[in-house]
């Protein structure tokens, strides 16, 4: 799979492209996806850098959560 992350509200989860920021597997309430997007699209370049981090096993950065 491409670089990308999960995300789960009330008991639903997507999974969400890195590079695309689009939601490539799943659904959660409409609402709550197009703020995960948001987020996900503010975060880009961390979140990219932490796929980097993860795939050569080493730790990741924090990323500010969703409030």
């Amino acid at each position: 799979m491409p670089p990308h992350f999960h995300a789960s509200y009330a008991g639903e989860e997507i999974i969400v492209s890195i590079n695309d920021i689009e939601v490539i597997e799943g659904q959660i309430a409409s609402k709550q996806q197009k703020m995960v997007l948001g987020w996900a699209a503010f975060h880009q370049t961390e979140l990219l850098e932490d796929w980097e981090l993860a795939a050569s096993k080493q730790e990741l950065f924090p990323i500010a959560p969703l409030n």
